[in-house]
Formats: C-alpha cells, sequence, structure tokens
C-alpha cells in the first residue's frame, strides 16, 4: 500500500481555507444564527431590506479590508464589487438564507461599505390612465 492509498485520519486531513466548515455531502457546518451572532434585525437602526431593494458598493467606502467583517460580509462585498445586486440575488449568490444576509447587510450599510436603493412602492408610481392620457397628449401635439 502506497502513501497515497492510506486513510487519512481527522488530524491529518487537509486544513486548507473553509475545508473545516463545510461537508460537501452535508452542506455548511456553521449555523446561520452563529453567522449573524444570534441576530435577528439588521442592526441598531433596525433597517428592512426588501427582496428587491437594490445594493451597491459605497464609492467613498475605504478600499482596505476591515477586520471586524467576516468572511460572509466580504463576501456579500465581492458579489455586489461588478455590478448592483438585489436582496434575493446576494442571497443566493453567497448561499446562504435572506434573513441572515439582510443582518449582514445592516452592517455593511452601517459600516459605509454598501448604499441600498429601496423600490418604489406601487401607491406612489404615476397611474396608467395618466400616462395614457400623457402619450395622447403628446401625440397631439
Amino acid at each position: 500500500m502506497g502513501a497515497s492509498d492510506e486513510p487519512v485520519s481527522p488530524a491529518d486531513a487537509p486544513r486548507g481555507p473553509g475545508s473545516q466548515w463545510y461537508d460537501h455531502e452535508a452542506g455548511p457546518l456553521v449555523r446561520p444564527y452563529a453567522v449573524t451572532g444570534g441576530r435577528t434585525e439588521p442592526g441598531p437602526s433596525g433597517v428592512r431590506f426588501d427582496l428587491i431593494a437594490l445594493v451597491t458598493l459605497d464609492p467613498a467606502a475605504p478600499a482596505a479590508g476591515d477586520p471586524a467583517l467576516g468572511p460572509e460580509h466580504r463576501a456579500l462585498i465581492d458579489l455586489c464589487r461588478p455590478e448592483t445586486q438585489s436582496v434575493a440575488e446576494l442571497a443566493a449568490g453567497a448561499d446562504l438564507p435572506v434573513g441572515v444576509v439582510r443582518v449582514l447587510l445592516g452592517d455593511l450599510l452601517e459600516r459605509g461599505r454598501v448604499t441600498v436603493s429601496r423600490p418604489v412602492p406601487p401607491a406612489h408610481l404615476p397611474d396608467e390612465r395618466v400616462l395614457r392620457e400623457v402619450i395622447a397628449g403628446l401625440r397631439a401635439l
């Protein structure tokens, strides 16, 4: 039996980044409440993020990494780096529950790392009848 054919004990298992916190068959070994420190609301400001709210990296944010940010925070920042993402897209891209992403985004918002554009409520959108009248008036000119 060669050296590569011998069984590997848990003490001798490879310890690459994340290898001890992820089991490819079972999924992540760190529970969502551990990622957020047991918090269920996004920060002391109590901001609520809609699923379709758009998250963008703040251009004024410092480029250097904040040592207080965890790997999940950094993953969200990396997902926002190329383009604006919705909260739902970030949750899917980071493979985290939406509730966890909302808490982590609250942290990033308080640290000035991201900006959030909230969707316009349907009650504030112009009525379709008004828009049709405007179009008809423009055509009449």
